[in-house]
């Protein structure tokens, strides 16, 4: 919420983090998302912090939830390797060839279709969460500065937020 970036900016770079957090490249989340973000003007900052929503509570729903959403996205029989545990073990045993048909493609449409509408919701609730902290960050430092001249105090005290709160 501190970042000195546009309110876009910085929820462009929390999608992007969202949306890498998705795939099944475990440890390139950061950089993923730092890229998605630069290409895309966000801020890179906010991509790399928004990864962590990907971390070791949330992994095992994140690949058992993509390669479900992927399987029937695609078509194809889940092929009895459903569980995250069985998951993990492929993706530690296995070479990205013999990975790729059965594990990664599905995981990685199943990403895109999960990971896509979380970015867009990310973007969404970060875009008006950031624009009202800015608004009354802005809002005090106006009334600090002009505190002691009694004006604005007087008419910023009166002020209402898009929300309907009232300055306190």
């Amino acid at each position: 919420m501190r970042l000195s970036a546009s309110p876009h900016a910085i929820a462009v770079g929390v999608a992007a983090g969202t949306l890498s957090a998705f795939t099944p490249f475990f440890g390139f989340h950061i950089l993923l998302a730092v890229a998605l973000a630069y290409v895309l003007a966000g801020n890179v900052i906010a991509a790399a912090l928004a990864t962590a929503f990907a971390n070791p509570l949330t992994f095992p729903l994140i690949c058992a939830a993509t390669f479900e959403t992927g399987a029937a996205v695609l078509g194809a029989p889940a092929s009895g390797h459903s569980s995250a545990a069985e998951l993990f073990h492929l993706l530690e045993h296995l070479q990205f060839a013999e990975l790729w048909q059965p594990v990664l493609k599905p995981m990685l449409v199943g990403a895109g279709v999960l990971g896509g509408a979380s970015a867009a919701l990310a973007y969404g609730l970060t875009l008006f969460g950031v624009r009202l902290f800015q608004e009354r960050r802005r809002l005090r430092i106006r009334m600090r500065h002009h505190d002691g001249q009694g004006t604005l105090a007087a008419d910023v005290s009166a002020a209402t937020f898009p929300n309907g709160d009232r300055v306190s």
